[in-house]
């Protein structure tokens, strides 16, 4: 049941990003442009860390975004070693169209279930979430 809800809310996000214009754009790319700092940037471990996913997962999500003109990489001012994963122009118009995009399916989802079961299943997921 969860793959199934899984798959129905990934199709629904990939559709409504095609519809605004972002026919690249896949569910996964969240790791990136819901935890990246839009203003300064983000190094990419820390990335990894919000979106709960390992370093060689984000680089991949990273060198995905960065082939598509989503993202670039910068030199770190407080650390010449390291790196710092910024949206490029084009990025933060897609990053705030996913963001509208996720509070819709988020919205649409609550109205489905109700407040109560919508809330019953946040736990339910946060605590599954939790243990992995």
């Amino acid at each position: 049941m969860l793959l199934a809800a899984h798959r129905a809310l990934a199709s629904a996000l990939t559709a409504s990003m095609a519809e605004r214009g972002y026919d690249d754009v896949r569910p996964g790319h969240g790791a990136v442009f819901l935890h990246v700092d839009r203003r300064t940037g983000t190094r990419l471990g820390d990335l990894a860390g919000r979106a709960s996913i390992t370093k060689q997962s984000m680089m991949q999500v990273v060198d995905d975004l960065e082939a598509r003109g989503y993202v670039s990489r910068i030199a770190d001012p407080d650390d010449a070693r390291a790196k710092l994963v910024t949206l490029t122009a084009e990025g933060r118009r897609c990053a705030t169209e996913f963001r509208r995009a996720v509070q819709v399916l988020q919205t649409r989802t609550r109205r489905r279930l109700g407040d109560g079961a919508d809330e019953a299943l946040r736990s339910a997921l946060t605590a599954l979430a939790d243990e992995g």
